[in-house]
This record gives structure tokens, sequence and C-alpha cells, in this order.
């Protein structure tokens, strides 16, 4: 053992032992992340940035240097995706698309050099409290570093369905201040001297004192963790849902030649059978219907002089079905589209923007309220520079809306006789105010029912965006409409459902997410995945689940954000401060 100790001190002298640092941590963070679910490897994922901060201590440039290589290294390894979005998505080159994944890493993994510079300058000026320094600082990374994709080292124990309830008071950055003490507490501990430890008195007191901090804080997060799971797992729902989600898995582009009206009408009639396949199979009509972002791309139902004249996106067949799956079971349908508006009162083209929409029809088939995204996707739904249309000219110029509305969905009284169905097939020789017409006998008294909190793929991951709902009301639960097949079947759709998912326990609210090509699903509001329930990737098909309206009151995370977290920076600043002061008032005595 010495012998390998030996040879590993060796080793961190050279230049290879910092690349093994960069993938170290690279790795093992992703390895403790969605899909794979390997959450004990977080603990000694940061073990990376330890040893190069050791190896480099005060050396501020190299350090500087150093975390960007870390962040190059994470986004290689972990977010690797961005590579297959940058080709598929933004239509670059291959080389192109690899400078954009490694320009990412540069630009977004700002967490690491933000890390590995506060720990050197503050571990070296203060040379105490260590392992509250390792602390403070992991958190701070996490919390003021700008993120193209925002993750959390926070999220990567969050597998720990225990641990994981503790964001509904701390946030995520609790979880990530615990991830940085308990590490670096066995980083400094030398457990392969165990046993020699509990041999020696000394020793062994000298080890219980460094663990008593870090055991304390773990056990703290364990039993909250533990009260609020009990908590809230048997909560008996206000009331109960049956929604059904469609996967249609429709195309992303027709550069390939194909029709795109041949292509649209399969995919329409897809859904439709779809839809009507899931409802006979469970002999009963569902209470909601929810289709995916982009899950008929390119069209809008929102009929407007600007969607049928100025861009003539309006499709009166999308309108029909969206009709007649409301009229024919009788349900709420949810559902996206494209829509545009002019930015100011002018008719101008430059003024003409486009908006991802989120929308609900009630019963009747009636347009209700709809949601405007507001986080756009880099490269997908707009480019940072002008020139970059050049490049990639089917990359959208959307507008981000500014609505935090809750949307309403709603009951239908009574039950009215209804005619034989029509299908997406009597759409082409029947106009929407003929099918209109023929279901008017079916229309019955609506009222509404309750709310649901509409988020538009890449929103779910960001906590402080989601809480800007929180004045609209308390929802009955969340539904994220996202479009994932822009990446294929890497761990994108994995890993995004993952960071969404604590969005749950932060809300104590079931949560639907209906995709366009996978992974679809539910989410219960103990951030637990619904068994059985998750369609797989690039198919068509359907998922079913009675979710729950859960009574519960506006959590403290909701209410008051990331407080715990803050309070946290804040007083460690100040008694960092402190000590900083009292070392420099005594450097100048000793001058004098």
């Amino acid at each position: 053992m010495n012998s390998f100790l030996s040879k590993f001190h060796e080793f961190q002298k050279t230049k290879w032992f910092d690349l093994f640092c960069y993938v170290w941590t690279a790795t093992l963070s992703f390895l403790a992340f969605s899909p794979f679910y390997l959450s004990h490897l977080v603990w000694i994922s940061p073990f990376g940035l330890f040893w190069i901060t050791h190896k480099y201590s005060g050396q501020y440039k190299k350090l500087f240097l150093h975390g960007l290589l870390f962040g190059i290294a994470f986004y290689v390894i972990a977010f690797h995706w961005i590579y297959h979005m940058a080709v598929v998505f933004g239509n670059f080159p291959g080389p192109i698309a690899v400078i954009i994944l490694i320009l990412a890493g540069v630009l977004f993994g700002a967490k690491f050099p933000i890390f590995l510079i506060s720990y050197s300058f503050l571990s070296r000026r203060i040379n105490r409290h260590s392992i509250w320094v390792a602390g403070f600082c992991g958190l701070a990374s996490d919390m003021i570093a700008p993120q193209l994709f925002p993750w959390y080292w926070g999220n990567l124990i969050a597998g720990n369905i225990l641990l994981a309830q503790t964001v509904e008071i701390s946030g995520v950055y609790g979880l990530s201040f615990l991830v940085f003490v308990v590490s670096y507490t066995l980083f400094e501990t030398n457990l392969l001297h165990l046993p020699e430890i509990l041999r020696s008195k000394e020793k062994t007191l000298h080890f219980a004192k460094f663990w008593a901090l870090p055991f304390a804080l773990l056990l703290a997060f364990w039993v909250v963790g533990t009260g609020l799971y009990f908590k809230w797992k048997d909560v008996k729902p206000a009331k109960t849902l049956e929604v059904l989600v469609v996967q249609p898995d429709a195309p992303l582009s027709f550069r390939d030649g194909r029709s795109v009206r041949e292509s649209i009408e399969l995919l329409m009639g897809r859904i439709d059978q779809l839809t009507d396949a899931a409802i006979r199979q469970k002999g009963k009509n569902p209470d909601m219907i929810v289709l995916p972002e982009a899950g008929i791309p390119f069209f809008s139902a929102h009929k407007t002089p600007i969607t049928t004249s100025t861009v003539r996106m309006y499709w009166e067949r999308f309108d029909s079905l969206m009709f007649l799956f409301a009229n024919r079971y009788k349900a709420n349908v949810f559902f996206n589209e494209i829509d545009a508006g002019f930015k100011k009162k002018s008719s101008g083209r430059e003024y003409l923007r486009y908006y991802n929409n989120n929308v609900m029809y009630d019963q009747n088939g009636e347009r209700r309220e709809a949601y405007q995204k507001q986080y756009l996707v880099l490269f997908g739904e707009y480019m940072p520079f002008e020139f970059m249309y050049d490049i990639s000219p089917q990359t959208g110029r959307f507008e981000p809306g500014e609505s935090f509305r809750l949307i309403p969905y709603y009951n239908s009284e009574g039950a009215p006789k209804l005619p034989l169905p029509l299908g997406w097939d009597d759409t082409e020789s029947l106009s929407l105010e003929a099918i209109r017409k023929y279901y008017e006998p079916a229309k019955t008294s609506i009222s509404e029912s309750g709310s649901l909190l509409p988020l538009i793929c890449y929103e779910v991951i960001l906590p402080e965006f989601v809480r800007k709902f929180r004045d609209s009301g308390n929802p009955d639960f969340i539904a994220n409409l996202t479009n994932d097949k822009w990446y294929g079947t890497t761990t994108e759709s994995d890993q995004h459902f993952e960071l969404g998912r604590l969005r749950s326990i932060e809300w104590r609210k079931w949560m639907v997410r209906s995709t366009n090509s996978g992974i679809s699903g539910f989410v219960d509001h103990l951030g637990r995945f619904v068994p059985g329930k998750s369609t797989g990737l690039m198919k068509a098909e359907t998922t079913w689940e009675q979710i729950q309206v859960i009574p519960s009151s506006p959590t403290f995370y909701v209410r008051f954000g990331n407080l715990v977290p803050w309070i946290m920076l804040l007083l460690t600043s100040i008694y960092y401060v402190n000590l900083l002061i009292a070392q420099l008032r005594g450097q100048k005595t000793i001058t004098r």
C-alpha cells in the first residue's frame, strides 16, 4: 500500500496527472447523474478539483486555466450531446460543432475556475476551517456561475430520494454545500489507514473531531429529508385527474426532400390513431390530453390576421383536430403551437415576432389561455449574433413571452349524447365551421376546475425562474411540454427529465412531462418517477396516469427561494472578511 501511495505521489508531479484530474471529476460526475444514478460517486468526484488546488496552490493564473480545462472536460463527457444539437438543431458542420462544444465548456463551465481560485485563496489566507471553506466555495461557485444547461453539484446527489426532499427548504444549492463538505472530509481522511487510526487513541480522537462537523451536517440533511419524505408520503390528494400523454415522434425538418404536406398529414393521422387507441384500451375518457412541444411542428392553431395572412402559419386542419379531441372525448386538450405577432403597434415586417406557445382547449373545443415560452434555446430559437443566422438559416427568430399566469383547465358538466365521432380524415372534406356545427348538440356547460403551471422545454430546469409563477396562485400540477428529438438517443433527455424532477419536490406537485420523441412520463410530489409510465426514445407512443392534486400550500422554497443558501454565504463571507482583516492588522503590527 505504501508503495502504491509513493507511486501516486510521483504521478501527481506530472502533467498527465492534471489530465487524470479533469477526467476523474468529469467522468464520476457524469456517472453520478442520470441515467446512471450512481449518486454515491458524487462524494469523490470533486477530488480532481482538490488535487489541482493543492498542486497549484496560490498560482491563480494556472488555476484559472485548469478551471477552464475542467469545464471543457465536463462538457465533452457529460454534455457531449451539445455536439449532436449543434449538428442537427443548428445545422453546423462537424468541426464547427466541436468548437461550439469546447466553447460551451469554456464559457459555461465557469464554476470550475471560480471554485479553484476562491478555494485556493481562502484556504491559504485563513489556514483553518478547510472543510467549511470547501463547502462555501462549492456553494458560491454553483450560485454565481453562468450556465448554458444549468446543473448543480446538488443535482448529482438528488438521486438519493431522501436527501432530495431537502430541496423543499434549501433548494438544490443546499445539497451542493453538503457535497463539498463531505467530499473534502473524505479527501483529507486517508481511509486506507483506517485500521491503523482505530488502533491509536490519539489518531482515533483526531479522526472523530475531524468528522464531527461533516457527519453532523450529513445526519441533519438525512433526518430532515426522511422527515419530509414521510410527512408527504401518505398525504391524501384533493382530487385526481386522468391524464393521457401523446408522444407523436414528429419530424424535425425536411432537408432530405420529403414532402412537407405528406409527412405532416401522416403525423396528424398517427396522433389521431395513438390517441384513439389509448382511450379505447383504457375504456374511458381522460380528463386531459397533453401533446408535446413541436408535436405538430411549423404550424399554428391560432387564427389571427397575422397567422392567416402575414405569415400563413395557421392551418385549419390542425385547429380542427384539437377541436375534435376536445369534443370527441370531452377532455381538456393542452398542446403546443407556433404563434406570431407584432412587437409594437405596427404592421412593419421588422416588428414581426414568433412565439412558442402552450394552449388549452376546453371540453367544447374553445380556445382558452395560452402561455408563451420565455427562456429560449440558444442555436435553436435564437442566435446570439446576427451573422450566425447566415451560418444556420433554419434557426428561428423567436421572441420571449412575459406572462407568468397559470393555465386554467375545466370541468364539463352533464353527460351529453355524442354524435358519431369524426376523425382526422374527416377534416380533409369538412371545414372547421362544419365540424363545429356537427358537434353543436354535444356542447356542455363548462366550469373552471383548477390550474396548471405551464413550462416549455428548458424552463423546467430553472428553479429560480419557475418560482416566478408563485404570484399567480397555487397550481394543481406542473406540465412540461418539450422537444428533445434534436439530441437523438444521447443522455440529454434523461438529464433534462432528472433536472426538472426537483421542481415537483420544491412545489410538492405532480409533474406531467410530454415530449415529442421521449422521454415522456410522470413525477409525483415526492420527486419519484412513476414506474412503468416513462416512454422510450425515438418512438411514437402514449402513456396514461391518474395524477394526484396534492393539497399543499406554497413550500418554504417557493416562498423564499434560495434564502437559506444566501444566508449561509453571507454569514460565512462576514466571518472570513473579519478573519482576513484581523490578519492584515496583525501583519501591520509586526511590521511596525
